[in-house]
C-alpha cells in the first residue's frame, strides 16, 4: 500500500506544534494547500501569513516533513489508515471541537460517525457495582439503538474495558482511543479485546504518531477524543480526581451531554459521580431509558425493521420538516456538516433527525455522509 503525497504532507501539517482543527482552517484560508506550507521560501510564507510565527521556520519544517515521510512508510507497511479533517469519513463531532486533532490514524473499519455515539469512561478500580451498571447499560441500549450505536471508550483497565467488552458481547461497534502510536499496544494485557474489537467492526484510534514516546500527558490529552467523539459522555465510577473526571469536564466544555452513575457518599469510587452530578457538570443516570429520554433519542423508530413498510403520508414534526425542506431544496445528497451549517441544530439532535427520517421513507443516505429526500 503506497501513501500519497498529498498524504504525507497532511500527516506533516497535523505534527505541527499547536496544529488544531481552527489553525488548520486559518492557514488553509490562506494557502492553497499544505505542500505550499512546507515547500515555500520562508519568508513569501511569512508574507502570506503575516506571521514570524517559529512554526514556519524552515528548518523545523524540513524535520517535521522528515518525521512524516517516515510516519508515511509506516501506516502504508502496516495497513493503518489516516482520516484528515476534509476527508468525508472524518468523525463530523471533532469538527465542533477546537482542539481537536486534524488527523486520526485508526485500525479497523469503523463508522466513527454513527447516528448515536456513547462515551463510557470511569475508575481503573471498578467495582462489581460500576461493572454491572456497565454491561447492563449497554445491553440495553443494544437493544434500543444496535444498527445505530457506537460505544468509545480508552481501553484502560476497569471502566473502559468492562464498556468495550460489554459492546462485543452484544454486537455493538466500539472504538477505543489511545494514548501512543498503533507502532504498540498499552495495556498489553488488553491486546486480544483490542484485536477482537477490530475484527468486529470496531476501531483503535489516536493522533499520535509511531515516532511519539508514552508520558503520563498523552493520557490527559487523548481524553478531549474520547469526549469530542461522542454526543455525550457517561461516568460510570470515579474517584474525585482521575482521567474520567477530565473527561467529564472537556465534555461539557465542548456542550457534550454529561452524565455520571450515583453511588453511596461513604464509597471512594463514587465520590467524583456525585461530584459532578452535585455541581451540575453531569446529569444522574440509573438507566439506558434515561439516557434515551435525556438526549431526546426516538427509541421506537431506532428499534423498527429497516423493511418496514413506508407510510403514503408520513407525519413529520417541525424539526423533522425543516430538515427534509432543506434536502428537498437540493437536487445532489448533502453532506450533514453542510446541513449543520445551514439549519443550526446541534449536531447529535441533526443525526437522529436524519434517522427517523430515514425510517419514515423520506430520506435516503448516501455516500461520504451525505443523505437525499426521496
Amino acid at each position: 500500500m503506497n501513501v500519497s503525497r498529498q498524504s504525507t504532507y497532511r500527516i506533516a501539517f497535523a505534527a505541527i506544534r499547536g496544529m488544531g482543527i481552527e489553525l488548520a482552517q486559518r492557514l488553509l484560508d490562506v494557502l492553497p494547500d499544505e505542500e505550499t506550507f512546507f515547500e515555500a521560501d520562508s519568508r513569501e510564507l511569512e508574507r502570506l501569513l503575516q506571521s514570524h510565527s517559529k512554526i514556519i521556520d524552515s528548518g523545523y519544517r524540513r524535520k517535521v516533513l522528515a518525521m512524516a515521510e517516515e510516519e508515511a512508510r509506516f501506516i502504508a507497511d502496516n495497513g493503518i489508515n489516516a482520516t484528515y479533517f476534509t476527508d468525508p469519513d472524518f468523525p463530523m463531532r471533532l469538527t465542533n471541537a477546537p482542539d481537536a486533532p486534524i488527523l486520526l490514524y485508526s485500525r479497523g473499519q469503523c463508522d466513527l460517525n454513527r447516528p448515536r455515539v456513547v462515551s463510557i469512561v470511569g475508575t481503573r478500580n471498578a467495582t462489581d457495582y460500576g461493572r454491572r451498571f456497565c454491561e447492563t447499560l449497554v445491553a440495553d441500549l443494544a437493544a434500543m439503538f444496535k444498527n445505530d450505536l457506537l460505544i468509545v471508550s480508552g481501553l484502560a483497565y476497569g471502566i473502559d474495558i468492562a464498556a468495550h467488552r460489554a459492546a462485543l458481547h452484544e454486537g455493538v461497534s466500539t472504538a477505543a482511543v489511545l494514548a501512543h502510536g498503533l507502532n504498540t499496544l498499552y495495556p498489553a494485557m488488553h491486546r486480544s479485546t483490542a484485536n477482537e474489537m477490530v475484527s468486529h467492526g470496531g476501531a483503535l484510534l489516536t493522533d499520535y504518531t509511531s515516532h511519539d514516546y508514552i508520558s503520563r500527558a498523552n493520557f490527559l490529552a487523548r481524553n478531549r477524543i474520547v469526549a469530542a467523539l461522542a454526543d455525550c459522555t457517561i461516568v460510570v465510577e470515579s474517584a474525585e480526581k482521575g482521567g474520567a473526571m477530565v473527561t467529564a469536564n472537556i465534555a461539557s466544555s465542548y456542550n457534550r451531554d454529561v452524565f455520571a452513575l450515583p453511588g453511596r457518599i461513604s464509597d471512594q469510587y463514587s465520590a467524583g459521580c456525585n461530584k459532578l452530578i452535585r455541581h451540575n457538570v453531569a446529569s444522574l443516570i440509573t438507566s439506558a431509558s434515561d439516557l434515551a429520554q435525556a438526549m431526546q433519542w426516538d427509541t421506537l423508530a431506532a428499534t423498527k425493521a429497516h423493511g418496514t413498510q413506508r407510510e403514503l403520508f408520513p407525519t413529520l414534526n417541525s424539526d423533522e420538516q425543516t430538515v427534509y425542506d432543506f434536502l428537498k431544496s437540493h437536487s445532489d445528497p448533502v453532506h450533514v456538516n453542510t446541513i449543520h451549517a445551514a439549519l443550526g441544530l446541534p449536531m447529535s439532535q441533526l443525526l437522529g433527525l436524519l434517522i427517523d427520517l430515514e425510517f419514515k421513507g423520506v430520506a435516503t443516505a448516501a455516500a461520504g455522509n451525505k443523505y437525499m429526500a426521496t
